[in-house]
């Protein structure tokens, strides 16, 4: 058998990558709610839809500094809005002048009626006398305070801002499964909500593991490497929307390494381990979570996905409370993959969130490249929008394991199992990385 027969034949055994998908997330349950305080809502997912109880704005209102007047008082010397006619006094000049009533601010709160002829000057929010039906913006009178000489005439409307203009009441502010953001955080505020029910944020775990890690501040030497994988992936939760603790480097031990998992379940929702996945000599965290004493199958699974860069992943459960775990090969580059393709997913799952998957789009590919048979590569790239329209995605050097490449790109170019060679101009997928969430 050639080689590129044993490739493939050794393919063919692996798990495709989206049944693996599946099945993990098929095991996982969003994180019960919680009634939250308005002010604490920011940064989860809605658990309910939110409907709105009251209209927004809740009253008629200016929405500019002005005079508040009747359409009718004001339309008969102006040829509507955009002429601008010569002040009053200039030959063939034509202004409109009214008596000004009284002032109204945002605070103001007893009801008062226009009368013809009248006007009352207005703050933006304030409430609109009742038969107004425009304000005129100051700039265009000469801001007079016991009478007002209007030199341009808006059209019927402009400036006022009608009771639920904007979200009536019973209008759907947002469904379940959506992030709450500040704009969203204001709406609801608007509307006269001041408890929403949400997923809390997922508590997630990092764990590095290997003899051979020392921590960061230092080169490593030989029969050394710097641990890079635990602070980059607590960032990567942190950035999914988590609450991510470092408990930074565990040697290969199997007592340590077990009762290390045992103490994180009463603070975790999810623990993500990386190094150890593989069948090699120093690959630990396989041998010590794949079984226990006695030969009994162990908690976590590990499974051969068709997955390039990073074949090996783990996914089962630790302790009485049956946590999550989700395991990522040692390699920074295969590290910061799994955790885009599995862990990730894996958050947003527990935090409610809809959908759980990144975006993705087609774009034209502006160089050719080439992926290993069988396996679907995630490779670092670069996407850009075109003027006409649709993208572009230019290929990073040094591919999916170069940490200088993750970090400049923006996307993920996605190479599907039978893909072998990916032509220039060719379109393929991207999935993008949208770093401020």
């Amino acid at each position: 058998m050639t080689a590129t027969a044993d490739a493939e034949a050794a393919a063919n055994e692996l798990t495709p990558l989206a049944d693996y998908l599946g099945s993990v997330l098929r095991r996982l349950r969003a994180l019960p709610p919680l009634d939250l305080d308005l002010t604490q809502a920011y940064g989860n997912v809605l658990a309910e839809d939110v409907v709105a109880p009251h209209a927004f704005p809740a009253f008629d209102q200016a929405a500019v500094d002005g005079y508040a007047a009747r359409w009718e008082d004001i339309s008969g010397g102006s040829r509507g809005l955009g002429y601008v006619p010569a002040p009053s006094g200039t030959p063939g000049g034509h202004s409109i002048r009214l008596n000004v009533v009284g002032d109204l601010g945002a605070a103001s709160w007893r009801p008062v009626r226009l009368t013809p002829g009248s006007c009352f000057s207005v703050a933006a929010g304030a409430p609109l006398p009742i038969a107004a039906d425009v304000v005129v913006p100051v700039e265009w009178t000469d801001q007079g305070m016991a009478a007002v000489e209007i030199f341009r005439a808006p059209k019927r409307g402009y400036g006022v801002r009608r009771a639920g203009e904007e979200l009536p009441a019973g209008t759907l502010l947002a469904r379940a499964g959506t992030y709450v953001s500040p704009a969203l955080v204001a709406v609801f505020a608007a509307t006269g909500i001041g408890h929403v029910v949400v997923r809390p944020s997922p508590r997630v775990v990092i764990v590095a593991t290997g003899d051979e890690l020392v921590d960061v501040g230092r080169g490593s030497q030989p029969g050394q490497v710097v641990d890079a994988n635990s602070h980059a992936l607590t960032a990567a939760a942190a950035e999914a929307g988590a609450l991510a603790y470092r408990v930074g480097i565990c040697d290969d031990d199997p007592e340590a390494l077990r009762g290390l998992l045992e103490d994180q379940t009463l603070r975790a929702d999810l623990i993500i381990t990386t190094g150890g996945t593989g069948t090699g000599p120093g690959d630990m965290v396989r041998r010590i979570l794949s079984r226990r004493d006695g030969g009994r199958a162990g908690p976590v699974t590990f499974t051969e996905v068709a997955l390039y860069p990073g074949t090996a992943l783990g996914f089962g459960t630790v302790g009485a409370e049956e946590v999550p775990v989700v395991c990522l090969p040692g390699e920074p580059g295969a590290a910061l993959i799994g955790f885009e393709v599995l862990a990730r997913p894996a958050i947003q799952l527990l935090a409610g969130a809809e959908p759980v998957f990144r975006p993705s789009v087609r774009a034209h590919l502006l160089e050719t490249v080439s992926s290993p048979s069988g396996l679907r590569e995630f490779r670092p790239a670069h996407v850009a929008e075109r003027r006409g329209g649709g993208y572009t995605v230019q290929p990073l050097s040094g591919g999916p394991f170069t940490l200088s490449g993750l970090a400049e790109a923006n996307g993920l170019l996605v190479l599907g199992e039978r893909v072998t060679t990916a032509a220039a101009g060719s379109t393929v997928d991207v999935l993008l990385l949208d770093r401020r969430r």
